[in-house]
């Protein structure tokens, strides 16, 4: 059998109507013959949507294949017993050029119960942001259950949720059972679980050609929804240039930020995961297994398998990266 190599994958677009442009003019990557992208799955392994390996000797090869064959080489020991051959995380970008609708990710044990294979614990890093964007994260008070079916009802949910204003750089975790939304001119990278479990809570009365809503899950919502107030929605952090920043470490996944204006080493020799790089800005050469080599640009995503113990980065004078792996 071959080595294993860092991958490189063939983004899956999507082209839902809140889509805009900025997937292709922000992060160069190419959604034609589409007019507009909301999404690029840059890493997946959901079922109808994998992401197809697009270098070396596994060229065409989609993502679980790829899991079923290397197991715990590509992405770890404690990972593959835990998660099987699935893949256990979704990467993509997001483009929304309108809210997206009101909505809440079940926890693991709910989703299971209802047949579902896990829930969707998810992180948004934001790349680009227009003034005065905003999304939603959360209650802004203390409400029943009783008075959220009221506000429903009464189309007035958007005045009980916490509006939090978005600018480039920052960091929004959402555990499951948190309501959130994306708002207008927002350009993020979303990692979460494998899973599209979601509930649709409120579409902003919205109406097709026909005079028809989109479907709403208000019954299968309600288990879902942490109802409690937090102090803080957002992720605070502290850029160090050159260093490895934690931003998110959960039971799903730990990401880190990098910016590099000079060479680093990375050894992963302790970590029993497959590590996953989202480039930002800028280009790095990655060096491994000695004289190998495989350059990493702005907009692309880049998975190193597990037995891939020490790689060396030389950034191409600046490069701003995220490193995500399952510890």
């Amino acid at each position: 059998m071959n080595e294993l190599y860092p991958l490189k994958f063939k983004p899956v677009f999507d082209d839902r109507v809140w889509g805009g442009d900025k997937i292709r003019t922000h992060l160069g990557l190419d959604f034609a013959p589409m007019d507009r992208c909301a999404e690029a799955w840059i890493l997946s392994g959901y079922e109808g949507r994998q992401t197809v390996v697009t270098n070396g000797f596994l060229e065409g090869n989609e993502l679980n294949d790829l899991v079923e064959v290397y197991m715990d080489d590509l992405v770890g020991g404690k990972v593959f017993e835990t998660t099987g051959e699935i893949f256990p995380l979704l990467i993509k970008f997001i483009d929304a050029r309108d809210w997206l609708s009101i909505q809440v990710h079940p926890g693991d044990d709910l989703a299971r119960k209802r047949n579902q294979l896990n829930g969707k614990t998810e992180m948004w890093y934001v790349i680009d942001a227009d003034k005065d964007a905003e999304l939603i994260s959360g209650f802004n008070k203390k409400v029943s259950q009783k008075q959220y079916l009221e506000h429903l009802q009464n189309k007035t949910l958007p005045g009980i949720l916490n509006y939090e204003k978005v600018n480039a750089g920052d960091v929004f975790f959402m555990p499951a059972g948190r309501v959130h939304a994306l708002g207008p001119g927002v350009l993020l990278t979303e990692i979460q679980q494998t899973s599209d479990a979601t509930y649709r809570i409120y579409d902003w009365d919205r109406m097709d050609a026909s005079g028809k809503g989109r479907e709403l899950h208000t019954e299968l919502a309600l288990a879902a929804i942490d109802f409690n107030i937090y102090p803080e929605y957002k992720t605070h952090y502290r850029k160090i240039p050159n260093e490895t920043v934690k931003l998110v470490d959960c039971p799903y996944f730990t990401t880190n930020l990098l910016e590099l204006a000079q060479p680093l080493q990375k050894n992963y020799e302790e970590l029993d995961s497959f590590v996953i790089y989202i480039c930002l800005e800028g280009s790095m050469i990655l060096a491994y297994k000695g004289d190998k080599k495989i350059e990493v640009t702005k907009g692309e995503v880049i998975l190193l398998p597990a037995v891939l113990d020490l790689v060396k980065i030389f950034p191409d004078k600046k490069v701003k990266f995220l490193e995500v792996f399952i510890a």
